[in-house]
Order: C-alpha cells, then structure tokens, then sequence
C-alpha cells in the first residue's frame, strides 16, 4: 500500500539508460556537425586562395604578353552573386 513511497530502483537504471542514450544521440549530432563545418571550413579557404590568386595573380601577368589565351584584355571579377560578372578593363 505504501510502496509508493518506496524507491523504485528499476525506474532510476530505466532514466539513466535513456539519458545514456540521449548522450550518444548527442555526440553522434555534434561529430556530424562538426564534420560538415571542417568541409565548410576547407571549401572556403581553397575559395579563398583561388579568389586571391585570381585577383592578384592576373595584377603580376606582364602587361605585354598576348598570349593570355586570345581573349580580349579584361579581368573577370566575380561576385558573391554567382550570377554577377564585374569586368575590369586591364591596364595597357
């Protein structure tokens, strides 16, 4: 009649085991996410690194050289906008 007030061990190792569970969920989430912010992290410094080389590498071309692939003498800009193109008239 009054067991009701008695500890109930069985109850207590049934949450532990659920919190135990909800741990693992956890860190399992947070290794993905971590995961998926290190790609980011790579993506963003590769793009970083070809934007520079895009932009100061083509200020250190000699000016005199034709042979930069028969285009016409712009530098091509791109924007954060991949649908943008800001064109720059080189310098002669």
């Amino acid at each position: 009649m009054f067991s009701f007030f008695q500890p109930n061990r069985n109850g207590h190792l049934r949450r532990v085991m659920a919190l135990l569970e909800e741990a693992h969920l956890a860190r399992i989430e947070h290794q993905a996410a971590a995961e998926h912010h290190g790609a980011l992290a790579r993506m963003y410094s590769e793009r970083a690194k070809r934007l520079e080389r895009e932009l100061y590498g083509s200020a250190q071309m000699p000016l005199g050289d034709s042979s930069a692939k028969g285009q016409d003498e712009k530098a091509v800009l791109y924007a954060l906008d991949p649908g943008r193109r800001i064109e720059t008239q080189a310098k002669a």
